[in-house]
């Protein structure tokens, strides 16, 4: 029903009218709003519905081909930088490590034995073997295809010879190993091959491999040396020669697996077999010296024995040998002192020897001639406090005396005229203190003081040889050079060296000139009397040739003090005149049948070269008859004699005719040591009554006698000499023992019994206060004037 409503003002219908539409609007937009709100999720969900729908619905061809040519395109760039890379690595692999990898596969795949080369022979002058390659047979196996190591081991040591627990140990910890090969008994005998080949097992294996061999066994075993079981020189000639004589090794290659199995053998290098070197020695000669040095040892209960012999005009070492010596088949068995060469790996001192190289320098500097008369005084000199001596009373006597009786009393006083400064300078011009050659592998080069640390006690020493230490290879090459004129030779053990159908010799090298020749004709006249009528006589005299020589008798050095033994020696050449052979002979620390050089090493000396000389066909240079000789009285009958006659320079001679054996001659006038050496030379036996010359003779002169007969000497002073209280000696021995006591003691003892306390207190056995140190405080307390304790000392 309709209700009548006034109609409003219009000022009120106007605000209400704008009320209305704000609230129409206000309620239009909030639909508005809620319309949007409805469209646009009516339009999300058609959009999705059409997502949907295109999804199910197959692409279009345009779109389907895009997709597959993207797809391509990433593709080829996945495979181009794939092939890049396999290509960058072939490369690398190919090219840049190439050497590398190689050398690693190599390592891998292949495993290298080295075979060792056959080594050359070693040979004498003559051509006689002295040491030769063998093949033998060497067992090796293969590892990886042992299965039982430790099984294997102990039956092939059940049949190898000499094989102990040890070396079963061994051999199976080597059969252990991850590897191709191992060694289970290098050069085996062919017998013990043949047993452990019929034991059948797989992985063992042969072949063939040199082994050294030396025919001669002991024969210049010092000097040959021998090898190891890498067939590498270990010791001598085999050692300083080695390069030569080895040759070059070979190559063997194993291939194997990954499982470490052996594919394929084979030699990739044959070894090349070494030269065959000649040697300088004799054989002959060699083994000579080695029974002589055998001889002296046992014969005097010696420690050892050495000696050399020496081509004075070459240098070519004829025989070089040490006693005791060993089998260098067998090396490892033998002892320290048989390995030792002790030609040129021991040092001694000289003694006597060494007045030589003082003679030669006295005359040389003209400081004295031979025939210069030296006053030796009652036997004794004073320097400073010290007393050096002799054993008997010389007096006055030439300088070739001196040297022919070995005088210390006139040695010293030369070499006081020296001084040390040229002594020492002579001393390195023989060789002494510095090596002889490069062919002796540790070689000593000896001892020889500076001249500033000299005083005049030390110089004196020198001067008699116990200031210096020399090997006797040094002793030979100094008295080579006065054998042939003056020339110092290096001394060689290689005369040449055969490879490939060549030889190549080795020549003469002078080192220097030691002395002119003149002074070498003077030194040899001068070692010739030695032999003759000096500390030599009757022990090294070779009927035929003129022999020179010099003895020693040093003390002997043990830990760098003097020892309670002495080192007896001689040196000399022969024959004297265009000399073949230089020898020295050393004796070490003989216990029986005395000390002294001539005694000792004088009748090996002359063994070896009386042996030489006769082998070598040298021909004789003197009447071989005997030099104290009976004559033919022509008023008499057939054993008459006439009186021998004596100078002071040559052995008593008869004057008449020429000698007869067995026929006693007149002694007397002569010197007790002058008639028990014409004794001796007809093999008597001297029986000695008293002090001076011989006065009568128990034997009657031109009677017939025979060897071994004993003839006293009464023995007194001649009427025309002032009369002295004589001393009463008795003594029967060999004239050969006499007449080497009597020989040996003419200064060669310089330290044991040629000096003594100036205050007339005994020195000890070396002249020196017991245990005084080698080249310590002995050396620096002799002083000018010295210490009371100083007396003899014989600084090293």
């Amino acid at each position: 029903m309709n209700v009548y409503a006034p109609r409003p003002h219009l000022g009120s219908l106007s605000l209400r009218h704008g009320v209305e539409n704000v609230r129409r609007s206000v309620a239009d937009s909030n639909k508005r709003r809620e319309a949007f709100a409805a469209a646009f999720n009516i339009h999300r969900l058609i959009r999705d519905a059409r997502r949907t729908a295109a999804a199910d619905r197959p692409p279009p061809a345009r779109a389907w081909r895009d997709l597959v040519r993207s797809r391509v395109t990433v593709l080829a760039c996945f495979l181009a930088c794939w092939a890049t890379a396999i290509e960058a690595r072939l490369l690398y692999l190919q090219v840049l490590a190439h050497d590398d990898l190689v050398t690693l596969a190599e390592r891998q795949q292949n495993q290298t034995v080295q075979a060792a080369a056959k080594r050359g022979d070693l040979v004498d002058r003559n051509g006689h073997v002295l040491a030769y390659s063998v093949d033998g047979d060497t067992i090796y196996a293969v590892p990886s295809d042992i299965e039982a190591p430790e099984l294997v081991a102990a039956r092939v040591c059940a049949v190898l010879d000499d094989c102990r627990r040890t070396e079963q140990a061994e051999i199976a910890g080597r059969l252990a190993r991850n590897s191709a090969f191992a060694y289970v008994k290098r050069r085996a005998s062919p017998e013990e091959a043949r047993r452990v080949a019929a034991l059948g097992i797989d992985g063992i294996g042969f072949h063939k491999e040199s082994r050294r061999y030396y025919p001669n066994r002991e024969l210049a075993a010092q000097l040959i040396g021998y090898v190891g079981v890498d067939n590498v020189g270990l010791a001598g000639v085999e050692a300083s020669y080695d390069k030569v004589i080895r040759g070059r090794p070979g190559r063997l290659i194993f291939q194997h697996d990954a499982r470490r199995r052996v594919l394929l053998s084979r030699i990739e290098q044959p070894p090349t077999a070494g030269a065959t070197v000649e040697l300088t020695i004799d054989a002959h000669l060699q083994h000579l010296v080695e029974r002589e040095l055998r001889a002296v040892v046992d014969r005097h209960a010696a420690t050892a024995a050495t000696a050399v012999i020496m081509d004075p005009h070459t240098g070519e070492i004829l025989a070089m040998a040490s006693a005791p010596t060993f089998n260098p088949n067998a090396f490892r068995d033998a002892s320290k002192d048989g390995l030792r060469n002790r030609v040129v790996q021991n040092i001694y001192e000289p003694g006597s020897m060494f007045k030589i190289v003082t003679a030669a320098a006295a005359l040389t500097e003209q400081v004295v001639s031979l025939d210069e008369l030296i006053d030796c005084g009652p036997g004794y000199m004073l320097l400073g406090k010290r007393r050096i001596s002799d054993v008997h009373r010389y007096g006055v006597m030439s300088f070739e005396d001196v040297i022919v009786k070995s005088s210390n009393v006139g040695t010293v006083k030369v070499a006081l005229q020296l001084g040390p400064e040229t002594l020492g300078r002579y001393a390195r011009r023989f060789g002494f203190g510095r090596v002889t050659s490069k062919d002796f592998l540790g070689e000593e080069p000896g001892i020889v003081w500076p001249p500033a640390k000299l005083t005049d006690s030390g110089l004196a020493s020198m001067s008699i040889g116990y200031q210096v230490s020399v090997t006797p290879l040094q002793m030979a090459a100094a008295v080579s050079s006065v054998a042939n004129g003056g020339e110092l030779l290096t001394p060689r053990i290689v005369r040449a060296v055969a490879a490939n159908g060549q030889r190549r010799e080795t020549t003469r090298q002078v080192v220097r000139r030691t002395v002119p020749p003149a002074v070498a004709a003077q030194l040899t006249a001068t070692m010739e009397q030695v032999v003759e009528r000096g500390t030599l006589a009757h022990f090294s005299q070779i009927d035929g040739y003129t022999i020179a020589g010099k003895t020693g008798t040093p003390r002997r050095v043990e830990g760098g003090r003097y020892a309670g033994s002495y080192n007896p020696l001689v040196v000399g050449f022969a024959p004297s005149r265009n000399p073949r052979f230089t020898i020295v002979v050393v004796v070490e620390s003989p216990q029986k049948g005395g000390y002294y050089g001539a005694p000792i090493a004088g009748p090996v000396f002359k063994q070896i070269a009386e042996t030489a000389l006769r082998a070598n066909g040298v021909p004789r240079n003197i009447d071989p008859s005997p030099r104290v000789l009976v004559a033919r009285d022509e008023s008499s009958s057939d054993t008459a004699a006439v009186r021998a006659s004596m100078t002071t320079s040559d052995v008593p001679r008869i004057i008449a005719a020429s000698a007869r054996n067995g026929v006693m001659p007149d002694l007397s006038g002569m010197s007790a040591r002058e008639a028990t050496r014409v004794l001796a030379s007809l093999g008597l036996l001297a029986r000695l009554s008293g002090d001076g010359a011989v006065l009568r003779q128990s034997i009657a002169p031109g009677q017939r006698v025979d060897r071994g007969e004993v003839c006293t000497l009464s023995l007194g002073r001649m009427p025309l000499e002032p009369e002295r209280e004589p001393g009463a000696v008795v003594a029967e021995r060999k004239v050969a023992e006499a007449s080497g006591a009597e020989a040996s003691a003419d200064g060669d003892d310089a330290v044991g019994r040629g000096f003594s306390r100036a205050d007339g207190a005994p020195a000890s056995n070396d002249g020196a206060p017991k245990g005084a140190p080698y080249g310590g405080a002995p050396y620096r307390s002799l002083g000018r004037g010295g210490g009371a304790g100083d007396a003899g000392r014989d600084p090293r």
